[in-house]
């Protein structure tokens, strides 16, 4: 039977750390018998996991035989990693054990060096500090998981529940990781990444910086087709000094910035109105629906009709039996 072993460091989130331990312990194979045992470790007898205090049953000798190991997210993934910790993860890791982390867990396993030089990701909120506290290390904020065969990471929260199907079906095949997927009320390939629970307002936008002003002034003309010289000209410079300070203030170019914020307020239409895609397309700027579409599943990770699904707002009917809005994208 193949041990997953799930270390519980120091501030654990409660929902990082049960997700494995649930969808593991639940996973049935084609005649019964569970696919895995499960293992919670610590390197105390207890660890503060915020709400409460865990008693873990393991130590960290619980990590030497283990098929997989599972590290968390913490709500401190700052914290400095214990020597003991640390060598236990790369001791395991030179045995050849599977090592995946959950969040913001991505920190800890960092902190190991076990990641340098690999492709990883963790919660969009937390990517850019990790990418500066590890450069050594390449930060992929859009994906719901990566895999690098022997290691693996996931972003925040419910991507850790991705991140175990996943492996499911990579050590069970896909029947057992579906069957696993029900249980959990789950599909077991989600549409898209992290990109599209991003809020709106994620632009590079540098308050008190010589360029907020410019930024105001195109988030107010989305609709207008904008060339780099209309953007140039607006500012009052020429377009080589224009790159160069929208690199310098918002690490972006002046067309990257505008088609993002195009697509932020896109999002925000398809969430709060009825209006059809090529309408949406008009009013934030884009030439024709086709363009359109792909630079929103570019940006996203999914198509303008599926972010409405997930995100819209659908029709339940009002006490006159009228068509009324709420959340979900679907009518009732």
């Amino acid at each position: 039977m193949h041990t997953v072993a799930v270390l519980a460091l120091d501030q654990v989130i409660p929902f990082d750390l049960s997700t494995p331990i649930e969808v593991f312990t639940r996973t049935r194979l084609p005649d019964g018998r569970p696919g895995y045992r499960i293992r919670v470790c610590a390197e105390h007898p207890e660890t503060d996991a915020g709400a409460f205090t865990l008693r873990a049953p393991w130590g960290l000798d619980g990590l030497r035989d283990a098929d997989t190991i599972i590290v968390p997210g913490t709500a401190t993934p700052g914290g400095a990693l214990s020597p003991a910790v640390r060598e236990a993860l790369r001791a395991a890791a030179a045995e050849g054990t599977r090592i995946a982390s959950i969040c913001s867990g991505t920190f800890p396993l960092a902190a190991t060096g076990l990641l340098d030089g690999l492709r990883v990701t963790t919660h969009w909120a937390a990517a850019d500090v990790l990418a500066a506290a590890y450069p050594e290390v390449e930060v992929d904020p859009d994906v719901l998981y990566v895999d690098n065969g022997r290691i693996l990471t996931s972003a925040g929260a419910a991507a850790g529940l991705d991140l175990c199907l996943h492996m499911i079906r990579r050590d069970y095949g896909s029947a057992v990781a579906a069957d696993a997927a029900r249980l959990s009320v789950m599909p077991l390939e989600r549409e898209g990444g992290q990109a599209q629970f991003v809020p709106h307002d994620t632009p590079p936008t540098p308050r008190g910086s010589a360029l907020e002003p410019l930024l105001a002034w195109l988030r107010d003309n989305l609709s207008r087709d904008l060339s780099l010289a209309d953007i140039a000209g607006h500012a009052g410079m020429s377009t080589r000094t224009l790159i160069r300070r929208f690199r310098d203030q918002t690490g972006s170019t002046p067309l990257q910035w505008l088609h993002r914020a195009r697509v932020r307020q896109a999002q925000h239409l398809l969430e709060t109105t009825e209006h059809s895609v090529e309408r949406i397309a008009a009013q934030v700027g884009f030439g024709s629906p086709t363009s359109f579409r792909d630079r929103f599943k570019r940006t996203t990770g999914v198509s303008p009709h599926a972010y409405r699904r997930t995100f819209g707002r659908r029709r339940v009917p009002d006490a006159g039996g009228r068509g009324a809005m709420s959340p979900g994208g679907r009518e009732a």
